[in-house]
């Protein structure tokens, strides 16, 4: 048995045959990030799904200026986050940048932050996609089949894809999101040019309503919807060039936020904004069609109700991806198991970590198949919104981490604007957000006062963090090879245990 004190390697040291430990470089351009995080996003499952949802759990009409909103706060986000890019480049994004600004060892509990975060967005929207296929088999005519058997066909598909080329996923995904942005663009047409009374009104964009005690519930379930773009970080090791990712963060949170605040205003408009949390309630996901089908023809309502499962499909592809790059990041790095760090020589793909997340996924979806739990409410609803929450405190100790960083590290040319004032805004603000919404989190999810839910979730999170800080002090104290390490990306294999540098963390 080792000594204590030996350290542990961490590298798997390229070599020929069926698995290396890099990805691929250089095969993304703009619009490939994009795609992947707009594609996350999920436009017309936020706009017919989490928002029609939002306003039903909720009882609140002001979702709509939340969006817009959102986007204003994230906007000042991405100016530190997208500088802090061009100078680390790693899969694991919000790990490697929370470990270099903060400290290896609060990185190595944002690292369990963020797989368990994304791990329960990617659930969400398989069990998501396997409702909505169901639902519209039987809309067309089809056979009433269980929703697990489509989660089933869609994990094979995205299991299949996570293996290939990252630039072949992103033209799957490209095809996909341009027609459902274009039908989603379509029905706010028809809404706006026939409007329910009072005719088009502007009520449920009035920035009051953020004044108001329903604030916390309005942003958390607008920030759900965001969730995926900061998911061109994770890319940025198959990126072209580092200004290939900011302008796809800043392009891709334009498109979002413009989107969902403009589309689930028209449908506030097509109900009227009095009626529209009645009818969410009244028909929950159909809404969106509902709508379509008494102002446009039915083949429209078909074609809008079939891309809502590919926009599910696509979101579940797209954070299968970013699910397999923490696990890779994480195994590389030596937080994880050494064997998560493989990839494919063949494709570059993280196939250890697709492999390992397609096991996860199946395990859960079959743990509802088999108790017959509710897949929209439990597993889609509560899903998506624990894993927004996830994502808000790594969104909130990043801003801290981008500060945290340039305090330490020069970086000439970027001004005091990008590297300490707009991040620290950023940190102060998305803290007012997440304080919020861990206030109100049972009213997001729809349970009383005094639901187990409403702090089970927060609870959970909690438990990583600790569990995460107690790992990276033991890393420090018995493996200090693995500890030097922590958030290096692909210079992990290289750096020796004694190479100290600023920049390290």
């Amino acid at each position: 048995m080792s000594s204590p004190k030996t350290s542990r390697p961490v590298e798997v040291a390229h070599r020929t045959g069926p698995v290396s430990n890099s990805l691929a470089a250089s095969r993304l351009g703009t619009w490939s990030i994009i795609f992947f995080t707009v594609a996350a996003a999920a436009p017309e499952t936020v706009v017919g799904g989490g928002a029609v949802s939002g306003f039903a759990v909720s009882g609140i009409t002001g979702i709509p200026v939340g969006y817009l909103a959102i986007a204003l706060v994230l906007g000042l986000f991405a100016v530190g986050y997208v500088t802090m890019a061009r100078h680390v480049e790693n899969a694991g994004a919000f790990y490697a940048y929370i470990a270099k600004g903060l400290g290896r060892i609060p990185g190595t509990a944002a690292g369990g932050v963020a797989v368990l975060a994304y791990t329960m967005v990617q659930i969400s929207l398989v069990g998501g996609f396997g409702v909505g296929a169901a639902d519209f088999l039987r809309q067309v005519g089809g056979p009433d089949l269980p929703w697990w058997v489509f989660a089933g066909v869609g994990l094979i598909l995205v299991g299949l894809l996570g293996l290939l080329r990252i630039d072949v996923n992103g033209r799957v995904l490209g095809v996909l999101l341009i027609a459902e942005i274009a039908v989603i663009l379509f029905y706010d047409l028809a809404f706006l040019t026939d409007p329910a009374e009072p005719g088009v009104s502007l009520t449920t964009l009035n920035p009051a309503q953020l004044g108001t005690g329903a604030a916390g519930v309005i942003l958390v379930i607008a920030f759900t919807g965001f969730i995926g773009f900061e998911n061109s970080t994770v890319l940025a090791e198959e990126a072209r060039d580092p200004r290939t990712v900011s302008r796809a963060t800043y392009l891709s949170l334009v498109v979002i936020g413009g989107l969902y605040g403009f589309s689930t205003w028209a449908m506030t408009v097509a109900t009227g904004p009095e009626h529209i949390v009645a009818q969410a309630e009244e028909h929950s996901t159909e809404l969106l069609f509902v709508l379509a089908a008494d102002r446009l023809p039915a083949g429209l309502v078909t074609t809008g109700s079939a891309l809502y499962v590919t926009s599910l499909f696509a979101g579940m592809l797209s954070f299968h991806h970013v699910c397999a790059r923490y696990f890779f990041a994480l195994g590389r790095e030596g937080i994880g198991p050494r064997g998560l760090a493989a990839t494919s020589s063949r494709t570059s793909a993280p196939v250890a970590g697709s492999v390992t997340q397609s096991v996860l996924t199946v395990l859960v979806v079959g743990l509802f198949a088999m108790t017959g739990w509710d897949p929209v409410t439990y597993l889609f609803f509560w899903g998506a919104s624990g894993g927004a929450l996830g994502v808000l405190l790594l969104v909130t100790a990043t801003s801290l981490a981008v500060v945290g960083y340039f305090l330490r590290v020069p970086a000439p040319g970027h001004g005091i604007w990008r590297t300490l004032l707009a991040p620290s805004l950023a940190a102060l603000v998305l803290g007012g957000v997440l304080h919020l919404t861990i206030r109100s989190f049972g009213t997001v999810l729809g349970v009383p006062p005094g639901d187990p839910a409403a702090w089970m979730l927060p609870g959970a999170y909690l438990a990583v963090v600790l569990a995460g800080l107690g790992w990276g002090a033991v890393l420090r104290s018995r493996y200090p090879d693995s500890y030097a390490r922590i958030g290096m990306g692909a210079r992990s294999i290289t750096i020796p245990r004694s190479e100290e540098r600023i920049d390290a963390g």
